[in-house]
């Protein structure tokens, strides 16, 4: 900042300098200049570098300016000292712990500053800027803890959160992040003296290593668990479970309160992003940068942290029409509620809300100053600060109003905290920090990484575990499996762009997308498929149990009657029986009562005793178990640590005498230490030996503490008041005498309490006996009580059966015979489907168990692979698979998606509504019909939205675009009614609008779905169905779309496309069967559709039938009804089925067009990576299919009218697309046509084809020397590499055997025509032959294949038609654009205009540019409606207009547009015209054609030549006319042909177009009518050469062969009847006759031009093929797939080993002092100097390429992060090529970058020698960095040493013979050698220039004696001034001489041949070739 413009300069710099130098500024509404006075400026700024640029000296000099260093350790050390005392005493910190101060600062500092060091910003990294916000965040962080802290241990682990908070969640990589961690460790043992193992260990796991890593990464501090304090605490938060259950809380109370839940899984990593947004949030002026791509959480974990805060949320919502004044509404909105009403207010902004860049200068001043200068007005800001008044008076700040307007913005600052978040994708990240820097220095960055496994882990257990599965083992199996997708996918996505250049993204929210899917689908299925067996199962158990009833039934008739006689009578006996014993019963019943009553009184009393006891006990047994389990920490280690005690502390002395005393155990007696003389008892030599005992901590466990001796417990109580008898005062002691002592006090609390509860025992014990006897007795009486009740009741109930048996066989009597008629019905109707529905049972219980297995893959295959074409998907899903049946997870034998998850009718109806019927398709559909989220289709054919349009067009589909203007009208509409919606043709950004849609935010309101869009809530309906297509062949959508959407691959495949054909030919060409085939399609599907149906009623009425299904009449018709009518169905679909296989069988002698015009589809369509321009949709291409169908030849023989169909189309499809192509890609377009053909033959192999357009691909090259020296040694291996291939065996061996009899092919010019040796020629294929000729004549190789194509396809594939206007415009109609594809040098506007005259068709035309949009499209309208022709020039120039005319060509619609009116468009090749209009149009390119002939068979076919009012002349002019202007003609296709030639043509490519042969000739024409007398040659020279021609040409030398080329045209001699152009005599101007004379005569000339027609040699034709050959090749292997290579070392070794190679060979720099003492700067000796500055040169160059290999290496091996420009250099080593860096320090050289290094050194090593042994007798002149600067001190020497003015000295050239002696410098000026030859070559033996051997370029050329002499003394020789360029491209910048920078000097060489000749060849010497 500030940024500069185009041209260096900084308009806002510029602005304000206007001021400074003229006191004022324009004012723009009236242009006068307003002079502003008495305002000072204070300006700021950082220092040039890291995004800002250097202000200009002007602008500074105007300024004092003053420098603000940045503070030394010193300064930081007093301000943060200060800050940690003030914190210090604020919050009473022990003196301990603030004693380690200073230490937490200097540790800070030194952080800080190594940070700055180590992790420097480069371009990926770009945030990586620390200043001392950051430092002194980290003081911040820490002064948050206001509560104790408990020790030095837990300030350190406070002071490394607050460290990690600050520095290392911005960190990228897990390599900077282990740095960061290992420099922390360092700091915490070097500068704070604490071990970390001590700082981090686990409370909770002592003695267990820490790893330290994993501790630093879940330290956690927060006050978001604090509930109780306000303000909350700051503390540390040990438990992570207790921290995930709180959040979850918090998350279920948020989503309760909200109509936005959030759907979110919380675990470790998505808690301590919580935790660090929480953390910032709470801090004042705390903001936060989330970096991370969409769908990792950022906006959902701040919502949840600022709603566990108690903060407000604000966010903008976005709609179509958001803009710049929308944007200041909401920022008023929340300035105010956060400054005027003081709400604690979060405002989540992201980047994909940026409307408008200039969103983020409003929130870089927010987070800047708190407030967004001049956004409220006047009015505005007086109710603001009404607002205010009040709290500011509070304040003391309401002195003034714009102290209260401060007090304001002070208190947005306070109360407003930003949260942006951002994504890291592309350079738009990186770009905005560098604009808005405050999104760094004022937000704490976190860095959102990918999910690490442990977080992938959490959240598959958590969703996997709460599925049911009959095997719960399975389920860690389906996590894992979740988690390989996962990852899977991941790698997947890289090898996808890596080979396919396509972008797709794999985020957490694709996991999420998986696990939900998987969970959803599986419950869905499971339902489904048991729903299904459970109906076949109860309709087969009905079938079943009606068979088994029929015999029964009948039995049971007969043996009815005497049964129900006999129950009759049994039902009266039994009634008397229950009579009588229900008295006896009564009676027993009362005397239990009576007893009951007195056992419960005792019962009472009982329990009031054991009550009483228990409350005593309750006292003793708390504090009894306490000390057992106090000895039960107790180990053997801790009682023999006591026993070993020599001289025991008094506490455990005392505790072990009590223990004595308890067990019983005497002391002994003992001197007194303190008095000799007396005996004292000692207890401790017992205690010792008590000790020893084995069992003696279980003997005090089994202690009989219920009759513990009184006498023992009175010994002991004293002891118990001692206060080294206390526990804490004992276990400080020994921990094993804190266990014996709260023993014994246990057991004397015991004692104390058993004493007083042992007489209420023994009471407790006589009254429960008591109780128990009475109990017994009672018991006896209700056993007695009970049997007499269960006998009445038994007695009771059989009666109840007797009554209800009588009644139901009455009943059955009558029912019986109704079900035995029923019955017989059912089987007879469905006794054949038992077999079938068994099978089915059977299979769906099998699917049902496949389901776990079948779903996981179906959920992985819909979550990741949508994006992915059929081969990718495919590998994919083969590997899941395996590990799947690895894992033992059940699954099918074989996956198909469509098996798992389709239905067959409804994958019918989808192929009928127009689905390509092939299974990627199919597989798309029915990840459409499952993905939980809308569906993106990439879809360039337009096939998946055809299909959408018809499927659901019954549905009432509406169709819109995003540049609808009732867009949102359309959409809100879709919502509310249900109705489905297609958005289509979107490009790589999709309108914000769209994401409430996209993220189905739907919330429930008063019963009813609703969404909020925008501003507006809508009903949401259920039946709403969203579809987005796009028509870009590869979008690149960003993670925040792709996370949104499910994103699809679309592409047509070859079975689909093949399907679709095959109906188009045989509708054309059998239309009956077609016919027949559609409506038993439709049949077949309403058949299947019907039986399915039916089936399904059938099985309803079965399985919905409660109990016996003979007792259900309605259900018996139903079933018996649909049986029949299902009869009748089945057998009309096999009729059906048999007559559409007959169809078929006649439908697959089509099969061979099908193939092949689908083939030729996928290769034309490859062509758009040649060019952007190359675009065909699928629609146009079946539209010509259908028009070769209809006007090809027909034939009753099916096999030769395929034949003509496929030899018509085929051709027709090379004409229209070649008329689109440029020349260079025409014969590509019928090689691919070609070999697509002949790949499909199998005539050749995958291998062959790669290696012909790819060459030998080897990881080491293979070194062996070649057989021969005519075969170079890259040949010979290609040769060895082509000889492995199966054809080819044997082929280098035969070639090594005898060289000389493959010769014949490396000299013809036409090897392709030449017959192979011995067998070869019969042994291989025509085909095959190319890949021979590729080894031996590589740059032949094109006009071999142009040779192969017109063998192969025939002369008309080589002879592409000639341009017809007329034949487009018949092609054409008004609803589709006619696209010229601009070349350079061609322009049509002329040829349509008199195309367009001939037919009387008014043309409107524009150039588009800035500002012409409109104007373009009022011309269109305008043409629409009067039936215009329209032509839009230079689209490519109108980008920004571009989807404005694709809009405009979308709404053309035939019935609105007059039939005359055609658009037409002219574009140069553009990435930014639109596609749709490209794949819908005509497209033409109009070029010069390729080859002379044709070049000038176009001039004389076009205008004005073609007018006969041009070509007639009065007739004494006729003759001189027609010569001439044949030859202006001949010589305009020269010039243009000879560009062909690279440099030898021209050294700068230029374009002459049509107009300059134009204007040429009508001046021609012009002086012959005007001059009757005289021809003047000289002018029309002069116009022509110079002014029409030359005025296009910059170099000089190429000025000098233009005039030299047109001399051979006007020249007098041209008036001769026998005037030849060129030596050959092939081309001449014809003798005087009529136009179609002379275009006969141009027809014999040669197809193919010889490069001496242009006055090159033949050598130039190498050169020429070469470029051609390498163009075909490149061009070729574009439409390839870019698989990558495998194997071999990795990029980075090889790229270490070439930097380690080359630093060695560059020897060290020159020792510039010695040189100049041993070669001080001398009068008389300019060399001197030369080599002075040649070594400063070279210097400069070396410590370049030394000190950035150094960089490089270190960068490779980790030491230091890379940078943009090692970056670049990485790149170019491994490519081969001379780094930037260094070229931009180094001498032209276009050698690849090993010649490179040679070069050098030998440079280097000339200097050196010079050094040591002095200036040589003849200089190599290549070595010069600066060649012109010797040649200088050479003219300069001699100007000196004869006292000459140095302008008056020139050289001669003297070329020396090889053999010469020339080992003494000469007298005066130098030998130099090292130099080249082009385009001739120097014969030692006549001494002179002559031709060049065949096949040799480049030739050494003499040593040369430069040689100074007086210009007025120069010798005059017959020479060829021959230009010396520095490199063979020739061309360089135009210096001012003239002359290109590449230009040395001109050196005359002696030649016996006109100059002319040596010119028009191009003859030139170097003094470096490019290898």
């Amino acid at each position: 900042m500030p940024a500069l413009e185009v041209y260096g300069a900084q308009p806002p710099i510029e602005i304000l300098r206007q001021w400074m130098d003229h006191g004022g500024w324009y004012d723009r509404t009236d242009n006068s200049f307003r002079y502003i006075v008495d305002i000072q400026f204070v300006a700021a700024m950082g220092p040039p570098g890291g995004g800002r640029n250097p202000i200009t000296p002007r602008y500074l000099r105007h300024y004092h300016v003053v420098a603000v260093t940045e503070f030394d350790d010193a300064s930081l050390n007093t301000v943060f000292t200060t800050i940690l005392a003030w914190w210090s005493r604020k919050f009473h910190i022990p003196t301990e712990v603030t004693s380690m101060n200073n230490s937490l600062i200097t540790a800070t500092i030194d952080i800080y500053r190594e940070i700055q060091r180590e992790l420097l910003p480069t371009p990926s990294k770009s945030h990586y800027t620390y200043n001392l916000r950051d430092l002194s965040k980290v003081f911040q962080g820490v002064c948050m803890m206001g509560g104790s802290l408990d020790g030095k241990k837990s300030l350190v682990r406070l002071w490394c959160h607050e460290c990690l908070r600050i520095f290392h969640d911005r960190l990228v990589d897990d390599q900077d992040r282990t740095w960061f961690f290992e420099y922390l460790k360092k700091m915490v043992e070097m500068r704070l003296s604490l071990k970390c193992d001590f700082v981090f260990e686990d409370p909770e796991a002592r003695g267990v290593e820490v790893n330290i890593n994993e501790a630093l990464k879940n330290l956690a501090f927060g006050d978001i668990m604090d509930t109780n304090n306000i303000p909350k605490r700051y503390e540390e938060i040990h438990d992570q479970k207790k921290l995930i259950m709180f959040l979850e809380e918090g998350l279920n109370e948020y989503n309760a309160q909200t109509r936005s839940p959030l759907s979110l899984v919380l675990f470790s990593y998505a808690a301590q992003h919580i935790l660090r947004i929480s953390r910032i949030i709470r801090q004042p002026f705390g903001n936060a940068l989330l970096v991370g791509v969409g769908g990792v959480g950022r906006q959902s974990l701040t919502k949840l942290a600022t709603f566990m805060a108690g903060y407000n949320v604000f966010q903008i919502q976005i709609t179509k029409l958001y803009g710049i004044m929308e944007w200041q509404e909401d920022l008023k909105i929340v300035l105010r509620k956060s400054g005027a009403e003081g709400n604690p207010t979060i405002f989540i902004f992201s980047d994909t809300q940026l409307k408008e860049e200039r969103f983020l200068e409003d929130i870089n001043n927010i987070l800047n100053t708190g407030e967004v200068p001049n956004l409220f007005a006047k009015d505005e800001i007086i109710t603001l600060q009404d607002m205010v008044r009040a709290k500011a008076k509070r304040a003391g700040k309401d002195s003034s109003p714009a102290e209260i307007y401060m007090y304001f913005v002070d208190q947005c600052r306070k109360n407003l905290h930003m949260v942006i978040c951002m994504s890291p994708f592309g350079s738009a990240f990186r770009t905005r920090l560098r604009m808005f820097p405050s999104l760094v220095n004022c937000c704490t960055i976190d860095w959102f990484t990918e999910w690490p496994e442990d977080a992938l882990y959490s959240v598959g257990n958590k969703f996997i575990s709460s599925i049911q599965m009959d095997d719960p083992s399975i389920l860690p199996c389906i996590r894992d499996m979740c988690i390989m997708f996962h990852q899977d996918a991941s790698r997947l996505s890289k090898v996808f762009y890596q080979e396919q250049r396509r972008h797709f993204y794999v985020t957490p929210t694709s996991y999420l997308e998986l696990l939900s899917t998987y969970k959803g689908l599986l419950g869905q299925k499971r339902l489904e498929i048991d729903t299904m067996k459970k109906r076949y199962e109860v309709g087969l158990e009905k079938l079943y149990d009606a068979e088994e009833q029929v015999n029964v039934m009948k039995k049971e008739l007969e043996a009815l009657q005497p049964v129900l006689i006999k129950t009759a009578e049994e039902t009266d006996s039994l009634l008397k029986i229950i009579t009588r014993d229900r008295k006896e019963a009564e009676k027993t019943r009362e005397t239990v009562e009576q007893e009951e009553a007195v056992a419960n009184v005792k019962a009472k009393e009982a329990e009031s005793i054991k009550a009483d006891c228990e409350s005593e006990l309750a006292v003793a047994m708390p504090m009894l178990e306490s000390a057992l389990s106090a000895l039960d920490t107790l180990t053997k280690s801790d009682i023999t640590e006591v026993k070993a005690m020599k001289n025991p502390p008094g506490p455990v002395k005392l505790v072990m005498e009590a223990c004595c005393i308890m067990k019983g155990i005497k002391c002994r007696r003992i001197p007194d230490p303190n008095n000799p003389g007396k005996k004292i008892d000692d207890y401790w030599g017992p205690a010792q030996q008590m000790l020893t005992d084995t069992n003696f901590l279980q003997s005090l466990k089994d202690f009989d503490k219920d009759h513990i001796p009184p006498e023992i417990i009175e010994k002991v109580r004293p002891y118990l008041g001692k206060p080294h008898f206390d526990p804490e005062v004992v276990k400080k002691a020994s921990k094993a005498a804190f266990g014996l002592c709260c023993w014994i006090l246990a057991m004397e609390s015991y004692d104390k309490v058993a004493r007083v509860v042992a007489p209420k025992k023994a009471k407790l014990d006589a009254a429960t006996a008591e109780f128990e006897a009475l109990q017994d007795a009672l018991s006896k009486k209700k056993e007695i009580l009970k049997e007499v009740e269960e006998k009445l009741q038994k007695l009771q109930e059989e009666l109840d059966i007797m009554e209800q048996k009588k009644s139901a066989l009455e009943q059955d009597v009558q029912n019986c015979q109704k079900k035995l008629g029923r019955a017989e019905k059912l089987i007879g109707g469905l006794g054949g489907e038992k077999v079938r529905w068994t099978n089915v049972g059977e299979e769906l219980g099998k699917v049902y168990r496949d389901l776990t297995g079948d779903i996981l893959l179906a959920s992985g295959y819909i979550a990741y692979l949508g994006p992915v074409t059929l081969a990718y998907r495919e590998k994919a899903l083969k590997d899941w698979i395996k590990v799947c049946k690895d894992k033992n997870i059940p699954c099918s034998s074989s996956f198909k998606l469509a098996s798992i998850l389709g239905s067959p009718v409804a994958i019918r109806d989808w192929v009928i509504d127009g689905l390509p019927n092939d299974s990627f398709s199919i597989d798309n559909g029915i990840i459409i019909s499952a993905a939980r989220r809308w569906p993106l289709l990439i879809d360039p054919q337009g096939q998946a939205n055809k299909w959408i349009k018809t499927k659901e067009k019954s549905k009432n589909l509406q169709v819109m675009k995003l540049s609808d203007p009732d867009f949102v009208r359309k959409l809100e509409n879709c919502i509310t009614f249900g109705y489905p919606l297609l958005l289509e043709n979107v490009g790589e950004e999709l309108d914000p609008t769209l994401e409430p849609v996209l993220l189905k935010s739907i919330f429930k309101q008063a019963g009813s779905l609703q969404i909020r869009l925008g501003d507006s809530t809508l009903e949401y309906s259920e039946n709403f169905r969203f579809y987005i297509t796009t028509k870009l062949r590869n979008p690149h959508y960003m993670p925040e779309i792709a996370v949104k959407v499910t994103l699809l691959n679309f592409m047509i495949t070859p079975e689909g496309l093949e399907d679709q054909i095959l109906g188009m030919a045989v509708k054309n060409e059998r239309p009956d069967l077609e016919d027949e085939k559609t409506q038993l399609v439709l049949q077949s599907a309403e058949n299947q559709k019907q039986l399915s149906d039916i089936e399904d009623r059938i099985i309803k009425v079965l399985s919905s039938s409660e109990g016996n299904i003979l007792e259900n009449e309605r259900a018996i018709n139903i079933i018996s009804s649909s049986k029949a009518l299902s009869i009748d169905i089945a057998e009309k679909q096999k009729v059906a089925e048999k007559t559409e296989a007959k169809i078929d069988e006649a439908r697959k002698g089509y099969l061979p067009v099908a193939v092949h015009v689908a083939s030729l589809f996928f290769t034309i369509s490859t062509l758009c990576s040649i060019d952007p321009m190359y675009q065909y949709s699928l629609s146009w291409y079946l539209n010509l299919f259908q028009c070769a169908t209809k006007d090809s030849e027909k034939s009753d023989v099916l096999s030769k009218r395929i034949e003509n169909l496929n030899d018509f189309f085929t051709y027709s499809l090379f004409c229209n697309i070649s008329r689109s192509l440029f020349e260079k890609d025409k014969l590509l377009l019928s090689f691919l046509i070609c070999c697509d053909i002949l790949s499909r033959q199998g005539k050749f192999s995958t291998d062959e084809f790669r290696f012909l357009i790819a060459g030998a691909i080897t990881l080491e090259r293979e070194k062996s020397k070649p057989p021969t020296p005519w075969l170079a040694e890259k040949l010979w291996t290609e040769m060895i590499q082509l000889s492995k291939l199966e054809a080819f065996q044997g082929y280098s061996t035969s070639f090594a055997q005898d060289p000389d009899k493959w010769k014949h092919i490396y000299n013809s010019s036409q090897p392709y025509k030449e017959e192979l040796p011995d067998d070869w020629e019969s042994k291989l294929t025509n085909f095959q032959k190319l890949l021979i000729i590729r080894t031996i004549r590589p740059d032949l190789l094109y006009v071999s294949v142009n040779s192969f194509v017109l063998d192969t396809m025939g002369q008309r594939y080589v002879e592409p038609p000639t341009f017809d206007l007329a034949k487009v415009y018949q092609d054409s109609n008004p609803t589709m654009p006619l696209v010229f594809v601009l070349s350079p040098g061609s322009d049509p506007m002329a040829a349509l205009l008199k195309y367009a005259e001939g037919l009387r068709q008014q043309v409107q035309s524009i150039s588009l540019g800035q500002g012409q949009g409109p104007k373009a499209d009022a011309l269109i309208q305008s043409g629409m409606q009067v039936g215009d022709w329209v032509v839009l020039q230079n689209c490519h120039l109108a980008a920004s207009w571009m989807p404005q005319l694709e809009r405009i060509c979308e709404s053309f619609g035939s019935e609105t547009i007059n039939a005359s009116f055609r658009l037409w468009l002219t574009s140069y090749p553009s990435e930014n015209f639109p596609v749709t209009i490209l794949q819908s149009s005509i497209k033409m390119t109009n070029e010069s054609p390729k080859g002379l002939r044709a070049n000038m068979l176009q001039n004389y076919q076009s205008d004005p030549i073609s007018d006969p009012k041009f070509f007639e002349i009065d007739e004494d002019k006729r003759h001189v006319w027609r010569r001439m202007l044949f030859g202006l003609c001949f010589f305009h296709a020269s010039v243009q042909e000879r560009v062909k030639f690279g440099p030898l043509g021209w050294n700068i490519p230029y374009q002459f177009s049509d107009s300059d042969l134009k204007i040429s000739m009508r001046q021609l024409r012009a002086f012959l009518l005007d001059f009757p007398e005289t021809i003047p040659f000289k002018a029309l020279l002069y116009l022509t050469g110079e002014c029409n021609y030359g005025g296009r040409v910059t170099d000089a030398h190429d000025r000098r062969t233009l005039l030299c080329l047109l001399n051979v045209i006007y020249s007098p001699r041209i008036l001769e009847n026998d005037y030849k152009f060129s030596n050959s005599s092939t081309y001449s101007a014809p003798q005087d006759g009529s136009y179609p004379d002379f275009i006969e005569h141009i027809r014999r000339f040669p197809l193919t031009a010889t490069p001496e027609v242009f006055g090159l040699h033949e050598n130039a034709n190498i050169t020429k093929d070469q470029q051609e050959t390498n163009l075909f090749l490149s061009s070729i292997l574009a439409t390839q797939s870019n698989a990558a290579e495998a194997g071999g070392r990795s990029r980075e070794d090889v790229i270490l080993e070439i930097a380690q190679d080359m630093t060695k060979r560059i020897p060290p720099p020159f020792d510039i002092d010695l040189a100049r003492c041993r070669y001080p700067v001398l009068y008389n000796e300019s060399m001197n100097s030369v080599l002075h500055q040649e070594m400063t040169r070279y210097n400069n160059l070396t410590e370049v390429i030394s000190s950035s290999l150094q960089v490089l290496q270190k960068t490779l091996k980790g030491l230091i992060v890379m940078s943009a420009e090692i970056e670049q250099l990485a790149n170019s080593v491994y490519t081969g090529k001379i780094p930037a860096m260094w070229a931009a320090k180094s001498f032209p050289s276009l050698k690849p970058l090993s010649s490179y290094i040679v070069d050098l050194v030998q440079r280097l090593n000339m200097f050196s020698t010079w050094m040591e042994k002095g200036p040589p007798p003849k200089f190599w002149i290549s070595g010069f960095f600066f060649t012109h600067a010797f040649l200088t001190a050479v003219l300069q020497n001699f100007a000196r040493k004869y006292k000459i003015p140095i302008d008056n000295v020139t050289f001669e050239f003297k070329c020396l013979p090889k053999q010469g002696a020339q080992n003494q410098v000469p007298e005066d000026g130098v030998y130099v050698e090292g130099m080249f030859l082009e385009g001739a070559r120097w014969d030692e033996d006549r001494m002179m220039l002559t031709e060049s051997q065949p096949k040799v370029l480049f030739s050494p050329a003499p040593m040369i004696w430069l040689k100074p002499v007086e210009v007025s003394k120069k010798k005059e020789l017959q020479c060829y001034p021959c230009p010396l360029y520095r490199t063979t491209e020739r061309r360089g910048v135009l210096a001012t001489t003239g002359h290109s920078s590449n230009f040395v000097i001109n050196v005359e060489l002696p030649t016996n041949m006109p100059p002319d000749h040596w010119v028009r060849r191009g003859v030139a010497m170097f003094l470096s070739l490019s290898d």
